[in-house]
């Protein structure tokens, strides 16, 4: 049995030697928020066990039964009632089972791409979409408002990567996270979902075409243009992140800090 399958325990994070807590063969983009315990950028450390991040939990048995072990308070569901009807999260025992619909990739305009460079675009207006329509920032307001209750939790979407991937920035840059450190985490999607990328772009081969996959491979991926167009929207529409998290979503200080103290494992 491989360590993605056993899964592995980490240290608090205090010390910056932690490695990641679990790996679930079935979810390949599962994995804790805080890394192995991310710098802040005043010389802190995030501690691990407190929220979780992945794609969709089509899961083994044995992962099941690992996610299952870490006490979990809540599941968090931010896909589309279409998405979750297609692939129903399985219950965990003690979690509470929560849904928050956000905006992900519009299926209608995904069938229509031709080009790479519309597939780039699609992806720049999703994640502007995340910051500038009421109903992404009620989700994403909602599951923040969710995380401070305590942890550990998990969200998660389809792929794990967007929906997920801002929520998951959100919370970082809350903790007091550099920007460079964010980037990275995001990006680290790309390694880690690569078995389960590599199996959607088998499918869209099966029934598009070869060529079709380097016209789609732009909405299987991150990159630090997407993050950034998310960013960029943020400061056009809301002047700065505090202003977006205050106005936009609703987060007043008090629950800004309870996020940052469970974060950073401060009382």
């Amino acid at each position: 049995m491989t360590d993605a399958q056993q899964g592995s325990h980490a240290t608090d994070g205090t010390d910056g030697t932690a490695e990641e807590y679990l790996r679930l063969a079935s979810a390949d983009n599962f994995r804790d928020i805080a890394g192995g315990g991310y710098a802040t950028a005043d010389g802190g450390r995030l501690r691990t066990g407190v929220f979780y991040r992945s794609n969709d939990l089509r899961l083994t048995e044995d992962d099941h039964s690992r996610l299952g072990s870490l006490g979990l308070r809540a599941v968090i569901d931010l896909r589309s009632p279409a998405e979750v009807a297609l692939h129903p999260d399985p219950d965990v025992p003690g979690a509470e089972a929560l849904h928050f619909d956000a905006i992900g990739i519009p299926l209608e305009r995904m069938s229509g791409l031709r080009r790479r460079e519309d597939a780039v675009a699609l992806m720049d207006d999703v994640y502007r979409t995340f910051v500038t329509e009421d109903r992404s920032r009620t989700a994403f307001g909602g599951v923040l408002r969710q995380l401070a209750t305590g942890g550990p939790q998990l969200f998660h979407c389809s792929a794990g990567k967007d929906r997920t991937g801002w929520v998951s920035a959100l919370l970082l840059h809350i903790a007091g996270v550099d920007d460079p450190t964010i980037e990275s985490d995001y990006l680290l999607t790309n390694a880690r979902s690569a078995a389960s990328r590599a199996r959607v772009e088998a499918e869209i081969a099966g029934h598009l075409g070869p060529d079709a996959v380097a016209v789609y491979e732009p909405t299987l991926v991150v990159t630090t243009e997407y993050l950034d167009a998310a960013w960029t929207a943020v400061d056009r529409h809301f002047g700065d992140r505090p202003s977006y998290l205050r106005d936009g979503l609703g987060l007043d200080d008090d629950l800004l800090g309870e996020l940052r103290a469970m974060l950073r494992g401060t009382p």
